[in-house]
């Protein structure tokens, strides 16, 4: 199972009247498409707030546009585009933007919110918080719920060299490293090291004639495309993503992803739950090896 959604098929709409000011969201994955696991979407904030708040589930995050200050647990921070992270369950947060220009950001919610008729799992707690931010600096112990992302950190070639310890992007972790194989790049951005227990946020990265083959995972997954154009094969159904495309897997479709214009691809991709650590892939070229495998040793049992 997998479904598509189109960039002009999405429009943000004004959401949690009486709580918020500007706030807008336009729903990517979630009940309507099959997932079971996510609940991901489009944000906007333009000239308003979002009120002081916790949630019963994990949300993680991805500025696309503007400066949003996001507040957690009084501490508010201003964000850029590239800026990431990760809200546990029961943190308070409030989301802040006074510019006309406004901001959006993808949010991933996990376990996928409540409907309607269910229990709740936003819970109020006071006023967007109105006092001065501070400039993200990852090397602040407040800010460990938070990442940030450059363009030289998708590049190998750039990551040879040293970086200095007073850099604000200085990790002590290899679970920042890129991951190069195959012509693609994957950039850890939200996972266990900044608190996320319950889905992955990282960004993916396609060299000209890169290609995915054939898999499926025991997990959800879902790509919002940022940049340039991949063809992806689905339940034996092809389809070219371009920017602002959200896609969208279920737990057992065989999926596939081929770069075939020459040009570079770049897309923001989750996760929920998170991977196992091990058999998180399962690639058909290995089984269909396995059969072949078999038939010829059965073959060559009756001819003998």
């Amino acid at each position: 199972m997998y479904a598509l959604l189109r960039r002009d098929a999405i429009d943000p709409e004004p959401s949690l009247e009486g709580r918020a000011d500007g706030f807008a969201r336009a729903a990517l994955v979630g009940r309507a498409c099959g997932s079971v696991h996510m609940g991901l979407g489009l944000s906007t904030l333009r000239d308003g707030r979002v009120d002081e708040h916790v949630h019963s589930y994990e949300e993680s995050f991805y500025v696309l546009e503007g400066n949003p200050v996001l507040y957690l647990q009084g501490h508010g921070v201003r964000l850029a585009p590239g800026a990431c992270g990760v809200v546990p369950p029961g943190v308070a947060h409030a989301w802040r933007d006074a510019t006309e220009a406004g901001s959006s950001w993808i949010d991933m919610c996990s376990p996928q919110p409540r409907g309607a008729s269910q229990p709740a799992d936003t819970f109020w707690l006071g006023p967007t918080p109105d006092g001065e931010p501070a400039e993200l600096d990852l090397r602040d112990p407040r800010n460990r719920h938070l990442f940030f992302l450059r363009d030289e950190d998708m590049d190998v070639d750039e990551l040879k060299k040293g970086a200095a310890v007073t850099s604000p992007t200085v990790s002590a972790s290899m679970a920042t490293a890129a991951l190069a194989y195959s012509g693609i790049t994957v950039k850890m951005l939200v996972d266990q090291r900044l608190d996320a227990q319950l889905s992955t946020m990282f960004m993916v990265s396609y060299q000209p004639g890169a290609v995915a083959h054939p898999h499926d995972h025991p997990f959800e997954e879902a790509y919002y495309v940022l940049e340039g154009e991949v063809d992806v094969v689905a339940d034996d159904e092809r389809h070219t993503l371009r920017p602002g495309d959200a896609f969208w897997t279920g737990v057992g479709c065989v999926h596939a992803f081929y770069e075939t214009r020459g040009q570079k691809v770049r897309w923001l991709e989750t996760s929920a739950p998170q991977p196992p650590e091990r058999h998180s892939y399962r690639f058909n070229r290995d089984w269909d090896y396995l059969a072949e495998t078999l038939q010829a040793a059965a073959a060559a049992r009756t001819s003998g």
